[in-house]
């Protein structure tokens, strides 16, 4: 795999999206072969910037939808890419921006940080079809995404994400492989299907649920729902699902959440 890293360096990053652009080739082709992986016969990338991770995606021979924002960007893409057969431009922001219907996608994505939570959640609870995705988030995020029970990381993202994704640590990045170098650290993370995930219907009640018994960490489950549900349906919900009266959302496993979830439903 031949990369050209040279055009980012061309492409001014601009704070107000977010830009980090990738430069380490050694993580470029970790991320392309994670994608490149996948049985999927479409390719879509979230904010491929000045294309350094869409070059060598366009040479598998899938087609290939791209989503950017930035206008100078997008500029940037068109001119690389006009005449490559199977590229497929799409000037928008991915939290809200339509994306093409058909068969499932292998997903690749170097996020904006200031955007990288909304984009995930848009794929968890929307209808988009993927078989896999590869997304490069700050560290902070990712470790979140990847938070245990009763740790600091762990809460309504960590919770979704574990039901609905196998999810993978691909690599960790410093700073110097990017343009402009950031002041944090990066991971880039693997999600795959999970075969017991929540149907795709009910992932956004069950999102609101976790909002809701995680908006006061420090207090009980009990008492984050207090006003929401009687005080006797509370008790007779923890029991059934073996939980003690002062239980804290952070202790509950994700597929007791689910089963909790289902309980209320």
């Amino acid at each position: 795999m031949e990369l050209d890293i040279a055009e980012p360096l061309k492409l001014t990053p601009k704070k107000g999206f977010g830009q980090h652009f990738l430069v380490q080739p050694s993580a470029i082709q970790a991320i392309v072969g994670s994608v490149l992986a996948s049985p999927a016969t479409r390719i879509l990338e979230i904010g491929p910037g000045p294309g350094v991770l869409t070059a060598p995606l366009l040479e598998d021979g899938r087609p290939l939808w791209a989503v950017e924002l930035d206008p100078e960007a997008v500029a940037v893409l068109e001119r690389r890419f006009q005449g490559v057969a199977g590229f497929h431009l799409i000037q928008g922001d991915a939290v809200h921006a339509a994306l093409p219907e058909g068969p499932a996608f292998t997903v690749a994505g170097n996020l904006p940080y200031n955007a990288s939570t909304a984009i995930l959640g848009r794929f968890l609870v929307e209808p988009v079809p993927w078989e896999r995705m590869v997304f490069m988030f700050q560290l902070e995020v990712a470790q979140r995404i990847l938070g245990r029970p009763s740790t600091k990381d762990y809460g309504p993202l960590s919770v979704l994400a574990q039901l609905c994704c196998r999810v993978t640590r691909v690599l960790k990045l410093g700073p110097g492989a990017f343009r402009p170098a950031p002041k944090v650290d990066s991971a880039v993370l693997l999600f795959e299907p999970h075969p017991g995930a929540p149907a795709l219907e009910v992932r956004g009640d069950l999102l609101a649920l976790l909002h809701r018994s995680f908006n006061h960490r420090r207090k009980t489950l009990a008492n984050n729902w207090q006003g929401w549900l009687p005080p006797e349906k509370i008790r007779d919900l923890l029991a059934s699902q073996g939980l003690a009266p002062a239980v804290r959302a952070e202790a509950i496993p994700p597929r007791t959440w689910l089963d909790l979830f289902h309980a209320l439903s």
